[in-house]
Formats: structure tokens, C-alpha cells, sequence
């Protein structure tokens, strides 16, 4: 093969093939490394990686309020039921209840607690009797109990027991009381209940804060956060079976 330099009759950079025609000499091409990533590969697995930080920025932001569903209250109810819970959270769902009375918006509230304690003894004279001491006896005397048989343990059993009781109040109008962590899936659950065994009652979820769980910044206290997962699992079965 000819090669022409500088000064030559035909151009330079141009070859001649003994074969064929002059044929122009196309510089090589960086060849990739084996395995290096691509400029495009780079640019997407950066843009993954943005996307997954934003993803839980905003859950841990966010994530504590998807177990939480309020409903606005009416001016009135029959009356406030209140769910039953850990020791902090009963105590914070009672004291909910006892508001409502207080304020007027419901007439009477109906206690879930169970028909014995651990040392066999009755509930609700005890539980009257903390009512009378906290909140005065007036309040104390607008207090109704519906006691729960020791084979209730989930939300959905202590659902079908209570909407009985509500039914032999006459009760057309509750409002179900619980800690705000609790209330989607507690909403859904009776919602549930109501429709096949008393469809007549109206009923509206009201949530009070729980010193066991704060929707904001959830993941930054571990009692937070265990109950977080807990009550996020439930929630998904429920979601699963409803």
C-alpha cells in the first residue's frame, strides 16, 4: 500500500490499495473498557439513585399520616365510643371522650373494656370510680360500659361486640374514638361491622393523639416507629381481606 506525505501529486492522508481506488484512512475509535459504564448508564443510575432519596424524604415525612383518617364530627352525637387500647392509649382515648361530654357534642359515652381484669375482679365499678375521681361524677354518671368476652382480640371482634351494645342503646348517631395511629383502619373495619349488623347507625371516626405514636417524625423514636410497623401491617391485611 502507497502512502502520500506532503508534496506528493495526490492528497495527502489518502492511501492507494494495490487492490482498488484511493481510500480514505479513518482514525480508530476509543474503544470501552470491558464493564465501564456507559455516559447514559451514569446518567441513569444518578437519576435512580435522586429518585429514591426524594421517594423517602418524603415517606419519612409523610409515611406516619397514612395510618391516620379523621372525620370532621357533627354537633351531635348519640353518643362516643371508646375503643379499647395499651394503658397510655386508653387513658388518651377516654380522655377524648370525656371532651366530647364535656363540649356537648355527645350525649352519653359507651367504654369497651373487658368483663374481668387479670386478678378476676370486675371492670367497670373500678372504671366508674376512676371516672368519678378524674372527671367528677356528673361526667362519670354519663358513662356507660360494654364488657367484651376474653376471646375478643382484634378490632374487628370488639366491632361486632360493641355494635350489639350500641344497638340496645338505641344509638343511631356514635362517634368511634381511638388513637389517631389506629383510625383508617379502625374506619374501614367498622364501616364493615356497621353495614352488616346495624346499618341504621351512622357512625364517625374520631382520633386523639397517643403518647405511643406521633404521625410527625415517626421514625425518629423507636416506640414511634415499632408502632408505626405494626399497625401498618395490620392495615395492609385489612386492606388484603376487606
Amino acid at each position: 500500500m502507497e502512502r502520500f506525505t506532503a508534496g506528493c501529486p495526490k492528497p495527502c492522508g489518502w492511501t492507494q490499495n494495490r487492490e482498488g481506488p484511493f481510500k480514505m484512512e479513518v482514525a480508530s475509535q476509543p474503544r470501552e473498557l470491558p464493564g465501564e459504564p456507559t455516559r447514559s448508564a451514569s446518567r441513569w443510575i444518578a437519576w435512580t439513585i435522586l429518585a429514591i432519596t426524594a421517594i423517602a424524604g418524603l415517606f419519612l415525612r409523610w409515611g406516619g399520616y397514612i395510618l391516620v383518617a379523621h372525620d370532621p364530627l357533627p354537633a351531635h352525637v348519640d353518643a362516643a365510643v371508646v375503643l379499647q387500647g395499651s394503658i397510655l392509649g386508653e387513658r388518651s382515648r377516654v380522655a377524648g371522650a370525656m371532651g366530647l361530654l364535656q363540649r356537648g357534642v355527645a350525649a352519653r359515652a359507651l367504654l369497651s373494656v373487658p368483663r374481668r381484669s387479670y386478678w378476676d375482679e370486675p371492670i367497670p365499678p373500678a372504671a366508674h370510680r376512676f371516672l368519678e375521681r378524674v372527671y367528677g361524677r356528673e361526667l362519670a354518671d354519663r358513662v356507660d360500659f360494654c364488657e367484651t368476652g376474653t376471646e375478643v382480640n382484634s378490632t374487628e371482634d370488639e366491632a361486632r361486640d360493641l355494635s350489639h351494645c350500641i344497638q340496645e342503646h338505641g344509638w343511631q348517631t356514635v362517634a368511634i374514638v381511638t388513637s389517631d395511629y389506629h383510625t383508617r383502619r379502625a374506619g374501614m373495619i367498622w364501616a364493615k361491622i356497621l353495614s352488616m349488623q346495624a346499618p341504621s347507625v351512622h357512625m364517625w371516626i374520631d382520633g386523639v393523639s397517643d403518647p405511643e405514636f406521633q404521625p410527625r417524625g415517626w421514625w425518629r423514636h423507636r416506640l414511634f416507629a415499632k408502632t408505626w410497623f405494626l399497625e401498618s401491617i395490620k392495615l395492609i391485611l385489612t386492606v388484603l381481606t376487606e
